[in-house]
């Protein structure tokens, strides 16, 4: 009887761990959708952007990113589910206001605002979600996940199309409107869901294992390659293609269609196949994408090598994976941390180097990111078939040591 008890405790425990993660999946995007929807055309019309200023303003918008390990420090002060609410809150304040300072310097210092929100959040989501669902499970509620907020961000893009297109109004009531629906959702889950215990405790200083290191290259490679696709694939759609910010909603609003349609079935299917033929076919594909931006001329054949390019961002989900299978659980917290600040490392660098890159050639930037999705799929043949903590590379038996 006792055992039977403990058990229902458990697993209504455990579903509504599920249900907050998929909550803050949801709340989410309906701010950060918003902005990225409106970021390219708001920057150029109302304060004359060009390639140097998105630049600059997307390297300070992965300040943040950058700094990501400090996050694992301030978990000494607060209860890391709580953090992850607080977060969220900072990043729908920081869309909410963005509308109201139509200037550089206005976009530059609500970008960092919106931006230390968003990074602190998704840091700590992915070590909650590592930390709260079990490996055999991970990949398909990762893709679960991503279903949900292709679902918010479906929301959000539609509403920015018909807000912008039809009825009209200004971007200062847009920004606030989906701004302000995350500020709603925020405070509705701190008030509905418990603090729940951790299972693991986790540390509270960085973590840096040699063992890890295969993680740590592929997450560096991944957020060079992201950045060229947030900052500069967006930007060649209105600057070369003349796309109008309703239609550049309604391309996200497509990716994200795909998104809650196969995102689901992408993660389960990495769990059966893999991490290591998961990231074969990602990076293969974005060779040819990114090649591809680099020749395109015209503007539906750009449109939908975007899409194609953010259908892969799914099979990401595997180098998460990856991780969670050789890592010590008690790692999860401050490993989040400092991967985001890995894969953040590029991102502070690139968008300013490759914005002045831009101005001569904008070819040249795809072209890198396919010399970079080269170097990815090279990396990603390491990853052996079954990952343990034992042997977390594909090297010969003995250059295979003991957990480091």
């Amino acid at each position: 009887m006792f055992d039977k008890k403990s058990e229902n405790h458990h697993q209504n425990d455990q579903k509504l761990r599920e249900h907050f993660l998929l909550l803050v999946a949801f709340a989410m995007p309906i701010a950060f959708s918003t902005w990225m929807a409106l970021l390219n055309n708001f920057s150029i019309e109302a304060a004359a952007f060009t390639g140097r200023e998105i630049g600059i303003l997307q390297s300070l918008r992965e300040v943040p990113g950058f700094l990501a390990f400090t996050a694992v420090f301030l978990l000494w002060y607060i209860h890391e589910q709580r953090f992850a609410v607080v977060s969220l809150f900072l990043l729908g304040f920081g869309v909410f206001i963005t509308g109201f300072f139509p200037s550089v310097l206005g976009l530059y210092i609500t970008t960092v605002i919106m931006s230390i929100g968003f990074h602190y959040f998704e840091t700590i989501n992915q070590s909650l979600t590592l930390q709260w669902i079990s490996k055999d499970h991970a990949a398909e509620f990762m893709g679960k996940a991503l279903s949900i907020k292709a679902i918010a961000a479906i929301i959000s893009f539609g509403g920015v199309w018909l807000s912008i297109d039809y009825f009209q109004l200004d971007y200062r009531y847009v920004y606030a409107l989906f701004g302000g629906l995350t500020l709603i959702a925020v405070i509705y889950m701190a008030l509905r869901y418990p603090l729940f215990p951790a299972r693991e405790i986790q540390q509270k200083k960085l973590v840096l294992k040699k063992r890890y290191w295969l993680f740590y290259w592929l997450t560096f490679l991944s957020g060079a390659r992201r950045q060229i696709f947030v900052v500069f694939a967006g930007f060649l759609m209105v600057e070369k293609f003349g796309y109008s910010a309703g239609q550049v909603a309604l391309l996200l609003l497509i990716n994200h269609f795909f998104n809650m349609l196969f995102a689901k079935k992408i993660g389960a299917w990495i769990g059966r196949v893999g991490d290591r033929k998961a990231l074969t076919i990602e990076y293969i594909g974005l060779i040819i994408v990114f090649a591809s931006y680099a020749v395109v001329e015209t503007a539906w054949v750009a449109a939908t090598l975007y899409v194609v390019d953010h259908l892969f961002f799914a099979f990401a989900i595997a180098i998460k994976t990856y991780f969670q299978k050789i890592a010590d659980p008690k790692d999860m917290a401050s490993s989040a941390g400092v991967s985001f600040t890995i894969n953040h490392i590029a991102a502070v660098v690139l968008p300013v180097l490759l914005g002045l890159v831009w101005l001569v050639s904008p070819s040249a930037v795809f072209y890198l990111g396919a010399v970079i999705a080269l170097l990815s799929l090279i990396s990603s043949q390491l990853i052996p078939s079954l990952p343990v903590p034992e042997r977390p590379v594909r090297l010969p038996a003995a250059e295979v040591k003991a957990p480091v």
